[in-house]
């Protein structure tokens, strides 16, 4: 499946073709309200773009741990980690999402992002 794809959930009138869709079996599926379906299959394709958007940020920190590690700047960067948990809670609460979920889940990323970082650092030897 490609980026675009991941994305068709923008498209109200897209279906998914099994790759993505219901999670549920399609004797299952026939039980479920029609909008039930369509909810999941929003909440599947969403996901999917969720992982694609995390493997590109990844894609990014990847390189950034490079530079790091080439120019002997340590894995973890306190201060802009502080600035990205500000800007990040500001968007999660104009988003109506709870901040202290966002704040939870981008210290999370931030904490696989170091410790990308230290394996480069290190060579690949984490």
């Amino acid at each position: 499946m490609g980026f675009a794809r991941a994305f068709a959930w923008l498209n109200p009138s897209y279906k998914s073709g099994g790759e993505v869709g219901h999670m549920a079996g399609k004797k299952q599926a026939a039980r479920i309200p029609p909008e039930l379906g369509e909810l999941r299959d929003s909440i599947d394709n969403i996901d999917a773009a969720l992982i694609y958007l995390l493997a590109e940020r990844f894609r990014c920190t990847r390189r950034v741990g490079e530079l790091k590690a080439t120019t002997g700047l340590p894995a973890g960067d306190p201060q802009r980690e502080k600035v990205m948990i500000k800007r990040l809670k500001a968007l999660a609460k104009d988003a109506k999402l709870d901040p202290a979920f966002a704040e939870k889940f981008i210290n999370f990323v931030i904490a696989e992002v170091i410790r990308h970082h230290e394996s480069i650092r290190d060579g690949g030897k984490r």
